[in-house]
C-alpha cells in the first residue's frame, strides 16, 4: 500500500470552522448524538414500562434496538458517504432522528416505539460515522488522533449529563417530553451541520455509484488483516467504560449501600477521569505519535485492570479499593481508542466512510458484548473487574500480534 500523507489536505476546505474548537464542537456534537439519545431517557424506562403495561425487559429492549439500529446504520451510511459525499448522509440521518423522535412522542404502542427507536439509531449512526470520516478527510496520523481525543470532551460530557437532564424533563413533562427535547436537538444540529459543515470529500475522490462498489469497499477492508485488528482495539479499549456503566449502579447503591443521590456524582467522576485521559492523549500525541502512545498505554491500562481484579478478588480496600483502581483504568483507557482509530483510518483514506463505519460497528458490537457479559457473570465487582481485565488482555494480545503496534520496522503502515 502506498504511504498515506500525514498532514492536512494541501488546499483548505471552504466553510470548515476556522478554529479547532469550532470543528471539535461540530464533530463532537455529531458523534455524541447517539450516546445522548441512549442515555437521556434511561431514568424514564420504568415509566415507559408502566405506560404500556409492559415488562422491564420489554422497556429495556428499546435501548438494545437503538444500539442495533446504530450498528446497521453505520454499515450502510458509511459507504454511502464515500459515494455521495459527507453532507447528504448526515443531514438525512438527522431528519430520520427528528422524525423518529416526533413519532415516539405520538406513539400509541410499545411495538411502534421499538420500531422507531431502531430508526432513531440508524439516523444517529449517520452523524457518528460521518464525523469520523470527516476527520480522515482532513487529517491522518498524530493530528487525527489528537482531534479524536479532543472530541472525547464533547462526547463524554453529553452522556454524563444526559440522565440528569432526562430525569428533570420526565419529572416535569413525562417521558414523552424527553423525546420532544431530542427532536429539538436533532433539528438544531441539522442547522449547525448545514451552515458550518461543507462536503470534505471532493467529487473526484468519490466512489462509483453502485451496490457493487459499496461491497468492494468492505471487501478491501476485510482483506486488510492489520486494519481489522486495529479496528478491534477501540472497542476493547473502551470495554472498561461499558462494564462500569452496567455494573456501577448495583455496586454503588447496592453493594456499598450509598444514597441514591451519591451515584450520579460517582458516575460523573468516572467520566471526568476518562475524558481527562483523552485530553492528556491529545496533549501528548503530536510529540509522541499515535503508535508509540498506544504501545505505552495498553500495558498500563491492563496493569490497572489487573490491580482492580486482585483487590476485588481479595475484598481489599472497600469502596476505595473499587474506585481508585477503577478510575485509574478509566483514565488510562481514555488514551487508547483515539490512537487505534487514527491508525486504522490512516490505512484506507479512499474508503474512509466505510472504514469509519466498520470501526464504529465493531465498537458497538463490543459494547453490547461487554454489557451482556457483565450481566452473565453476575454484575458484581469481581465479575466486572474480570470482564475488563479479559478484554484488555485480548487487546494487548492483538496489539502484540495482528495489529503490529509493537512492530517498528513498518513505519509506512503505522505512523
Amino acid at each position: 500500500m502506498a504511504r498515506v500523507p500525514r498532514a492536512i489536505i494541501p488546499r483548505p476546505t471552504p466553510g470548515i470552522p476556522s478554529s479547532q474548537a469550532g470543528l471539535v464542537v461540530l464533530l463532537g456534537s455529531m458523534a455524541a448524538l447517539g450516546a445522548v439519545t441512549g442515555d437521556i431517557y434511561l431514568p424514564s424506562l420504568p415509566d415507559i414500562a408502566a405506560d404500556f403495561s409492559a415488562s422491564d425487559g420489554a422497556a429495556q429492549a428499546t435501548v438494545s434496538l437503538t444500539l442495533l439500529g446504530g450498528a446497521v446504520g453505520q454499515l450502510v451510511m458509511g459507504p454511502i458517504s464515500d459515494v455521495v459525499g459527507r453532507r447528504t448522509p448526515v443531514l438525512a440521518g438527522l431528519v430520520l432522528h427528528v422524525a423518529a423522535s416526533i413519532g415516539i412522542v405520538l406513539t400509541p404502542s410499545l411495538g411502534l416505539l421499538l420500531a422507531l427507536r431502531f430508526v432513531q439509531g440508524v439516523g444517529n449512526a449517520a452523524a457518528a460515522v460521518v464525523a469520523l470520516a470527516v476527520i480522515r478527510d482532513l487529517f491522518t496520523g498524530a493530528r487525527a488522533a489528537r482531534l479524536i481525543s479532543q472530541l472525547m470532551l464533547v462526547i463524554g460530557v453529553g452522556p454524563m449529563l444526559a440522565p440528569t437532564v432526562g430525569s428533570l424533563i420526565a419529572h416535569a413533562a413525562g417521558w414523552r417530553g424527553v423525546f420532544v427535547l431530542l427532536a429539538a436537538c436533532g433539528a438544531g444540529l441539522a442547522v449547525f451541520v448545514y451552515v458550518k459543515l461543507p462536503d470534505t470529500l471532493r467529487p473526484d475522490d468519490r466512489g462509483t455509484r453502485s451496490v457493487g462498489a459499496l461491497v468492494r469497499g468492505y471487501r478491501v477492508l476485510f482483506g486488510d488483516a492489520r486494519f481489522i485488528f486495529l479496528a478491534l482495539l477501540p472497542g476493547l479499549g473502551s470495554s472498561a467504560l461499558m462494564a462500569w456503566v452496567v455494573a456501577s449502579p448495583f455496586l454503588i447503591m447496592g453493594t456499598y449501600a450509598l444514597p441514591d443521590a451519591v451515584f450520579p456524582v460517582v458516575f460523573a467522576a468516572g467520566g471526568v477521569f476518562m475524558v481527562g485521559g483523552a485530553q492528556l492523549n491529545a496533549a501528548l500525541v503530536r510529540r509522541v505519535g499515535p503508535r508509540r502512545l498506544l504501545a505505552a498505554v495498553l500495558p498500563l491500562t491492563l496493569v490497572c485492570a489487573l490491580a482492580l481484579t486482585l483487590l476485588s478478588a481479595s475484598h481489599t480496600g472497600g469502596l476505595a479499593g473499587l474506585l481508585i483502581p477503577m478510575f485509574a483504568v478509566l483514565l488510562a483507557s481514555g488514551m487508547g481508542p483515539a490512537n487505534a482509530s487514527a491508525l486504522a483510518m490512516s490505512r484506507h483514506g479512499e474508503v474512509a466512510g466505510s472504514a469509519a463505519a466498520l470501526i464504529g460497528t465493531l465498537q458497538a458490537g463490543t459494547a453490547a458484548g461487554m454489557t451482556a457479559l457483565v450481566g452473565t457473570v453476575g454484575g458484581g465487582q469481581l465479575g466486572m473487574a474480570t470482564v475488563i481485565a479479559g478484554a484488555l488482555a485480548l487487546a494487548m494480545l492483538i496489539a502484540l500480534t495482528g495489529a503490529g503496534v509493537y512492530r517498528r520496522q513498518d513505519p509506512r503502515q503505522l505512523p
